[in-house]
């Protein structure tokens, strides 16, 4: 039986590789020139909302027997007025 030899620790091919992460070159992700969102996060988040909120006023205006064109301009004035609302509450 013969004496296995000992373990010899791997060297990386670079010396500033310490494993899977960004080249050097590219510290982060920079969006390109004129790349920029059309809308931003929040945005879009605050619009979103007032949508639901628009939409749920109008539902419930139909349901309770309003005519539909009631309902719309109901969920119309809700999805307004909660835009300046939400704009302030969400962050």
């Amino acid at each position: 039986m013969s004496t296995p030899e000992p373990v010899q620790p791997v060297q990386p091919a670079r010396p500033d590789a310490t494993g899977p992460s960004e080249p050097r070159d590219r510290p982060g992700l920079v969006p390109a020139p004129g790349t920029e969102p059309f809308l931003s996060l929040h945005t879009a988040v605050v619009l979103l909302a007032a949508a639901v909120t628009g939409l749920v006023f109008g539902a419930l205006t139909v349901v309770s027997g309003a005519h539909p064109g009631t309902a719309a301009v109901t969920g119309l004035t809700a999805a307004g007025a909660s835009i300046s609302v939400l704009r302030t509450l969400i962050r």
